[in-house]
């Protein structure tokens, strides 16, 4: 339904990378399938420069893992544009959030991060029809924080936007799978587990589920649909 593109890993210890470099990397992504494919295409950036270039090039969403706090410019970029933005939450930064997570209770604290962010866009010019909003799942969250924000995701349904789950091959799968097999997981034992945990996201009323084995999850949920 929506290819989402992205040049910079924000996976955790990572390091960034300048615009122009991030640009270079996708640009010529963007270009082609804004031409070649029906499906919207979301630039996933926290750069204003890169989501302007990819917006003059055809995609239609912004996907910002800073809940387009990142760039002071990138809130005036989407809302001149008109364009789509997924605000998600971080604790610290790509480099410093797997750190020391720490929360009193993380549904609770995130829920109120997402709902201030949803607030300040709208009042910043966003279209509130706009806005689709992402717990970060992985980002800033220990593995029992991350079983918390899955197992209640029904509850940020009531900020009244759609939201986004991006659980896929995450690391906490990857421990939930050793625990069953007593050794590390597969790419492809992360993928069984993507799609089960999937499931449980769609009974529970998730709009957006963002994967990396697209086959994998849509046969899974037709499966469990049926």
């Amino acid at each position: 339904d929506i290819l989402d593109i992205g040049g910079e890993s924000t996976r955790p210890f990572s390091d960034s990378v300048d615009p122009e470099e991030e640009w270079r990397r996708v640009g010529e992504v963007v270009r082609i399938l804004s031409y070649e494919s029906d499906c919207p295409i979301s630039i996933d950036t926290s750069k204003a420069s890169v989501a302007k270039n990819a917006l003059e090039n055809g995609a239609e969403i912004i996907n910002d893992v800073t809940g387009l706090e990142g760039d002071p410019a990138m809130i005036r970029i989407a809302s001149e544009a008109g364009a789509g933005i997924c605000a998600m939450h971080m604790q610290g930064t790509p480099k410093t959030m797997q750190l020391n997570p720490n929360y009193e209770s993380v549904v609770t604290e995130v829920y109120a991060y997402l709902e201030n962010r949803k607030n300040t866009l709208v009042a910043a010019g966003i279209a509130p029809d706009s806005v689709c909003l992402d717990p970060g799942i992985g980002f800033g969250k220990t593995h029992r924080h991350n079983i918390e924000l899955m197992k209640h995701a029904s509850k940020f349904l009531d900020l009244g936007c759609p939201i986004l789950i991006g659980h896929s091959r995450k690391g906490f799968l990857g421990k939930l799978v050793k625990q069953t097999l007593h050794r590390e997981a597969s790419l492809q034992e992360r993928d069984i587990a993507t799609a089960a945990t999937a499931c449980s996201l769609a009974d529970q009323g998730i709009h957006i589920l963002r994967v990396h084995d697209v086959a994998t999850v849509r046969l899974a949920l037709a499966a469990y649909a049926s």
